[in-house]
């Protein structure tokens, strides 16, 4: 079943590297390395390796296709040693893509970024943690339960801030909490479903400089710079 698996993903990951989606060696070993089936809903594994977003349960969530994971951590630009804030966990699944890039296990613990990741849905909190936990991610990933468009100023501040659910504008508390030169990936736009992807580097005067990088459809953001 393993096998099975590992060739669907490899399969999948092929494809979107042939797409032109996966552009760098460090998102393919991400997407390689992380088993999307320990992280969707038990009642949607064996579509694991569709690229499509799924359902988590009946929370009206979803884990989001692998192209789309893939485009936004093409666009944060990751490598070792950075600190990285995600606003909505959902499964975990993203963050894992992302800790495998930050904090790889080929490198020393001490040279390690972290992954600090929001979720304002208990249920999610509670199936995040036990994915991260079952699949070896825990030591580099940080699940906190709250409102995630309030950030988590507690680690602050971060060099790249991941938004996996869209908001009407760029929540404040995020970008306070970004180091100068920090890149925030986050869909803009309506509560249903038409979004325009943005990126944004904070600049020195504290301001962001952004630019939009298509469409896409995603859950919106609750909490108080949400929905």
């Amino acid at each position: 079943m393993q096998d099975k698996k590992c060739e669907e993903r490899a399969e999948l990951v092929a494809r979107l590297k042939s797409q032109g989606i996966v552009k760098s060696r460090e998102v393919e070993r991400a997407l390689l390395s992380v088993p999307r089936h320990e992280f969707v809903w038990p009642s949607t594994r064996r579509c694991a390796y569709e690229d499509t977003p799924l359902p988590l349960g009946q929370t009206g969530q979803t884990i989001s296709a692998v192209h789309m994971v893939a485009i936004m951590d093409e666009l944060l630009q990751l490598r070792p040693g950075l600190k990285v804030l995600e606003v909505g966990t959902g499964s975990g699944y993203h963050a894992a893509t992302v800790a495998e890039i930050v904090a790889p296990l080929s490198q020393p613990p001490e040279s390690w970024g972290h992954v600090y990741t929001l979720e304002i849905v208990e249920e999610l909190f509670e199936f995040a943690t036990s994915n991260l936990e079952r699949t070896g991610y825990s030591s580099r990933v940080s699940v906190i339960m709250r409102d995630g468009s309030l950030g988590y100023p507690e680690a602050a501040p971060y060099d790249r801030v991941l938004v996996t659910a869209a908001a009407p504008s760029i929540p404040p508390p995020l970008v306070e909490q970004m180091s100068v030169g920090g890149i925030i990936v986050i869909p803009l736009g309506g509560e249903h479903f038409f979004q325009e992807l943005v990126v944004g580097v904070k600049t020195e005067s504290g301001k962001l400089k952004t630019s939009e990088k298509g469409g896409v459809a995603f859950v919106p953001l609750r909490g108080a710079y949400g929905w």
